[in-house]
């Protein structure tokens, strides 16, 4: 893993694959940015707290209401965010596989020509499994919000679970099979969510997060062929 890690930073400075590092970090800024200015933009104007008096004085809570709202909702999209963000990205990131695998394993030859049935079908799939385990994980956030390392090991664990397994199938199911790539995935499974976990970290860490997509993608192709070896050994 440390040296998947490794090769994928390495070849940052690749000029193929800096294109890609680019429109990473562009799409990740603007999409968190966007996201959340749309939930801003709902909160604000769907939502207004009535005033009351206190000693002839006449307290307004809807300013308060809406900063603490705006930091609930950035907290909530931090939380959602590193697994969704790969739907968003996902457009350009077989591309960047393509890369790491034309400098590390020409062999290969062309990848596997998937529908567009079964990319959406996928996409679509790790969409609603993200959505749907970080809101029933979100009144355990909740709970541990103020309770470090417990919040931050919950954290780890569903998004490394979410990143590990989608990053795999976005790589994966380029070269192989579901059926193949599925039970490749059942193979490794511990490792592969010690990768997922790896890649939640990096993408809590300010400005690295930007291009950890295709760091985490570069890293996945290293790691899916060493296994694909391994078992075929």
């Amino acid at each position: 893993m440390i040296r998947a890690f490794s090769l994928a930073f390495q070849q940052l400075s690749d000029p193929r694959l800096g294109r890609y590092v680019g429109l990473s970090a562009a799409c990740t800024l603007a999409a968190f940015l966007v996201v959340w200015g749309f939930g801003l933009f709902l909160l604000f104007t769907n939502t207004e707290v009535p005033s009351f008096e206190v000693w002839g004085y006449t307290v307004a809570l809807d300013a308060f209401a809406d900063v603490a709202g705006a930091i609930m909702l950035f907290l909530l999209l931090g939380l959602m965010f590193p697994s969704l963000l790969i739907v968003i990205v996902g457009f350009f990131l077989e591309d960047a596989a393509q890369v790491v695998e034309d400098r590390f394993y020409p062999a290969l030859g062309p990848a596997r020509d998937r529908t567009v049935t079964e990319t959406i079908r996928i996409t679509l799939k790790f969409a609603a499994l993200s959505i749907v385990l970080n809101l029933l994980a979100l009144p355990l956030f909740l709970i541990l919000l103020f309770l470090p390392p417990f919040n931050l090991f919950v954290f780890y664990a569903l998004n490394g679970y979410l990143l590990g397994r989608e990053y795999y199938e976005l790589v994966a199911y380029r070269r192989f099979a579901p059926l193949t790539a599925d039970h490749l995935r059942r193979t490794y499974a511990a490792k592969l969510f010690v990768v997922g976990v790896v890649i939640a970290v990096l993408m809590s860490v300010p400005v690295l997060n930007l291009i950890v997509p295709i760091v985490a993608t570069a890293a996945m192709v290293h790691l899916v062929q060493d296994w694909r070896r391994r078992v075929n050994a």
